[in-house]
């Protein structure tokens, strides 16, 4: 069996609607796909100002906005249209990579069709609702995810790390690696800008913290400005750049008076910006990979981030980074007034995670899902189904 014998349905809650790390892999996946030859189509609520064109056919699913975050849209069922779509487009396999309602669903549909699933995961949701003083909401969460995955037939996870913790937490069996690529003609060191700094108002010698990513509360930010809080206390000289947008920007720049917010970035100018840091500060834990961490280690910066799921994976403690306590504020501000203060090591360790982020290709990277779409096919044309999740300990 080749590539282009694959008929891919993917369902994804969010294909491009919300500009995050997860969609634009999702589609770099299916560019990729496309071009070796195979027939995909994608399943997705949509709106009438998506943040970018999709990759592909796109079917559209029903769905609501989101309670508070309007940004976002919930999808609630596979209507009469979809499931006609699905019939006549006719998969040999299904991807889902959203674990909500529709998902669920989904699986049923592939199920009942004897197509085999596969799940990519792309974030921690059990994590989530301690932003939101819902802890408790956690075990429920990590149950509803455990029985979803274990109807599928295999997952992939974004990061080591994070396949150990689906292991942990008794997801399924059959656990995969869907790593992430990097854009290395739009991230690399070269496109440092000090004119553009000094646009900003930042002196060439002043060391720039940077944050990357949506202005969410549930990418740290609480962590990142009591950290920050913290330089300021020791006297630490230096410069804060955010880069993104989000319904958390108000509060945030509330609490980092005096940071420089250029909003959301791309292409070129994305690069440009990342590159302009002198250290990337990373306190999330619900990321399972951490793009921000290899965008910033591809422009030569090392990263002080989170000891969790995803950067770990891709940082190398005292070698292109620091890696933390998740919210130990006093030890982020440790590991980032050593960077601020040392600009040797802080350029040594740049320099480690630039060659580190030599390793991850797209291309290669997406070849090993359509691989696995393969295998799996192939297990279900053998007489195979899923393997026995009692199996699973």
């Amino acid at each position: 069996m080749k590539i282009s014998d694959l008929r891919i349905a993917l369902y994804s809650g969010n294909y491009n609607f919300v500009r995050d790390g997860a969609n634009q892999a999702l589609n770099r996946l299916v560019d990729y796909l496309l071009r070796q030859g195979a027939a995909v189509r994608v399943y997705s609520p949509t709106t009438d100002t998506p943040a970018f064109e999709p990759t592909g056919d796109l079917v559209s699913v029903p769905s609501v906005a989101f309670p508070g975050r309007g940004e976002y849209r919930f999808p609630t069922r596979i209507s009469g249209d979809v499931r006609k779509d699905l019939a006549q487009f006719n998969p040999n396999i299904m991807q889902i990579s959203s674990p909500d309602r529709v998902g669920h669903k989904m699986v049923s549909w592939a199920r009942r069709q004897n197509i085999p699933v596969l799940a990519s995961v792309h974030t921690r949701f059990e994590t989530y609702p301690r932003y939101y003083n819902l802890a408790f909401l956690e075990p429920v969460i990590e149950a509803i995810l455990r029985r979803l995955y274990r109807r599928c037939d295999a997952l992939v996870a974004p990061s080591e790390s994070m396949a150990q913790v689906l292991r942990d937490q008794r997801m399924n069996y059959d656990i995969g690696i869907w790593s992430r690529g990097v854009d290395r003609e739009i991230f690399h060191s070269g496109r440092r800008d000090l004119a553009w700094r000094q646009s900003l108002d930042i002196e060439d010698d002043m060391p720039v913290i940077g944050f990357l990513g949506r202005l969410v509360m549930e990418k740290g930010l609480d962590v990142f400005s009591d950290t920050i809080d913290e330089l300021k206390r020791r006297k630490v000289a230096h410069k804060i750049l955010v880069i993104g947008e989000g319904p958390a920007q108000q509060w945030f720049e509330d609490r980092i008076p005096g940071a420089a917010f250029v909003g959301f970035q791309q292409g070129s100018d994305l690069g440009r910006a990342v590159a302009s840091m002198d250290m990337l500060f990373n306190p999330s834990i619900t990321e399972t990979f951490g793009n921000v961490t290899l965008e910033a280690m591809a422009c030569g910066l090392p990263v002080v981030a989170a000891k969790a799921t995803g950067s770990q994976s891709l940082v190398k403690n005292n070698e292109s980074g620091k890696l933390v306590t998740p919210g130990a504020v006093r030890e982020f501000a440790d590991a980032l007034q050593l960077y601020c203060q040392n600009s040797d090591l802080r350029n040594a360790h740049g320099s480690a995670g630039e060659q580190r982020a030599e390793d991850y290709s797209w291309d290669q990277i997406n070849n090993v899902v359509a691989q696995t779409y393969i295998r799996l096919v192939r297990q279900r044309q053998a007489g195979h189904g899923p393997i026995q999740q009692a199996a699973v300990r």
